[in-house]
């Protein structure tokens, strides 16, 4: 099996607790103080949940004892019904086909969620199965989601905030259109390096995914400190997916065949090829909040950028 190297926590914990630190002496201490929440931005297979298990137990144990709530974006996608919907509504669009691309979450869902957590209310943290409907994924019964913030419960003082397009922000128009037109020219001359698949999608269709994208910043205004895991070359994804699957096959017998994995990838790298520059520029509005991993294609540090 692929080991997954944990050479980043030991960056990305100390840089959290001083934000956190300053967040709560500029809010009257650690009681006092409103949520705080952590972004943490990483490539599909980087050893996002690694990195996400040891920062909520290290803010769970003395001596910072924080009540932590870990939330994924996945946790937020569109019922399977409602999945169906968006995609019949926008048939030639190939990106809300299936979930992924943003505009495949339930921002009204997210918008509730993020408002009750940042004041304190009572709040439900929902679930999403993604073994349901044969792969496609639905959420889980609401009897199951996590209660917080309820009456007898400790109020939660940190939420983390995962997922491989957390922190993705939208362009102008003309910006896609300009990457979109790169595209084109890089593929038509035949390069191989950098990676790319805008080309392959009607422009309109782009411009959906980027239009949708403005409706979440109602999460990603709300990002105390940002953590991004970057790649020196974003498509070692497709390398990395290929390695789990291939390794679920011998372990399991089931997994998806290399076509299918590139196929699958190929749904999720537009955004990356879209939305990634900006958020390397950083997102987060207090500076020096914002810590950029940098990653070889073995998933180990290169470099550190705040």
């Amino acid at each position: 099996m692929t080991a997954i190297i944990d050479d980043k926590s030991s960056i990305c914990i100390p840089f959290i607790l001083e934000k956190l630190k300053e967040h709560q002496d500029a809010n009257g201490g650690p009681i006092s103080a409103p949520p705080f929440f952590i972004g943490l931005n990483g490539v599909q297979g980087v050893g996002k949940t690694t990195l996400v298990t040891l920062l909520a137990k290290t803010l769970e144990e003395s001596p910072y004892s924080l009540p932590v709530s870990v939330l994924s974006i996945d946790d937020l996608y569109l019922t399977h019904d409602d999945q169906v919907v968006l995609a019949k509504s926008n048939p030639l669009n190939p990106l809300v086909q299936h979930r992924g691309e943003p505009g495949t979450h339930d921002l009204e869902l997210a918008a509730t969620l993020f408002t009750a957590l940042k004041s304190e209310q009572p709040a439900l943290i929902p679930r999403y199965d993604k073994s349901q409907f044969n792969g496609q994924g639905d959420r889980v019964d609401k009897a199951k989601w996590i209660s917080v913030n309820q009456e007898g419960q400790p109020k939660i003082k940190v939420v983390i905030f995962e997922g491989w397009c957390v922190g993705f922000q939208a362009l102008t128009d003309d910006e896609v259109k300009s990457k979109w037109e790169e595209s084109k020219r890089l593929h038509q001359a035949d390069l191989k390096f950098p990676r790319t698949t805008l080309w392959s999608h009607r422009l309109e269709d782009l411009l959906f995914v980027n239009c949708i994208l403005k409706g979440y910043d109602v999460m990603t205004n709300l990002i105390d400190a940002m953590i991004h895991i970057d790649a020196v070359d974003t498509s070692y994804v497709y390398k990395w997916r290929l390695q789990q699957e291939a390794e679920l096959r011998e372990q399991t017998g089931r997994g998806m065949t290399d076509e299918e994995v590139v196929k699958f990838v190929d749904g999720y790298y537009p955004a990356y090829e879209l939305f990634s520059a900006k958020l390397r520029e950083g997102i987060v509005k207090n500076k020096g909040c914002q810590l950029r991993l940098v990653v070889g294609d073995d998933r180990k540090v290169q470099d550190i950028v705040i």
